[in-house]
């Protein structure tokens, strides 16, 4: 019985270890940046290439910079 309690403590220490590891959080935050840097990307490659989407976008801020600008 002593060797099961020894193997689960050891276990549950290891798996301890392991939630308190923030190496892996760190890691999906950058590919999180990443993600979202690929898509502000491809929206504004998008709004260049004179689809309908990026016509539609292009006008849209040369509205707002007209009202911003009066």
């Amino acid at each position: 019985m002593k060797l099961v309690n020894g193997i689960y403590v050891k276990a549950m220490n290891k798996v301890e270890e392991f939630k308190q590891d923030e190496s892996g959080s760190q890691t999906l935050e950058w590919i999180g940046i990443a993600a979202v840097i690929v898509i502000i990307v491809g929206v504004v490659s998008q709004a260049f290439s004179g689809g309908d989407f990026g016509e539609t976008l292009v006008t849209k801020f040369n509205q707002l910079i007209n009202d911003i600008g009066g």
